[in-house]
């Protein structure tokens, strides 16, 4: 004949178990909501390059800790191919000095961030995207006729 506790015993296990079974569900439903959340954009300053035979594009990005980004992305079209590597220097100091010129004024914008893409406010296109992992930025630039042109950005200061 198998032994069953007593009710005493029975009534002093089981609320036992619910309450340690209730306490973990919320800790577990816990860190579910918390990998919900909105991530946290990177906040910092990088800057880029991007160079081929016929566009030049610098590229400038900071990002508060609010989320809020200033952007900007003076670029040249030309047939840069043809000229010599002094003269391509040129439209480079030119382009610098422009972006340093219109910084100050360049507007604050909010983008959506998914933990990766940075996308304008109820925007599907990419602007940026975030390796959190490789600790990369990449800004996303849409060219007119050009196909996507994609600018790995590296850390800066200005």
């Amino acid at each position: 004949m198998k032994s069953r506790p007593s009710k005493t015993m029975r009534g002093q296990w089981f609320p036992l178990q619910r309450t340690l079974a209730a306490k973990l569900v919320a800790v577990a439903l816990c860190f579910v909501l918390a990998s919900c959340g909105n991530p946290s954009p990177p906040a910092g300053m990088w800057e880029g390059l991007y160079q081929a035979d016929d566009v030049i594009i610098l590229a400038r990005l900071a990002i508060e800790a609010d989320g809020t980004a200033r952007v900007s992305a003076p670029n040249a079209f030309h047939d840069f191919a043809s000229m010599s590597g002094a003269e391509r220097e040129q439209f480079r100091a030119a382009l610098k000095a422009q972006l340093d010129q219109s910084w100050p004024s360049v507007p604050p914008t909010k983008f959506e961030f998914d933990g990766k893409t940075f996308r304008k406010e109820g925007g599907v296109a990419p602007q940026l995207e975030w390796d959190s992992a490789a600790m990369e930025m990449t800004m996303i630039v849409y060219a007119g006729t050009h196909p996507t042109i994609r600018i790995k950005l590296a850390p800066a200061q200005f």
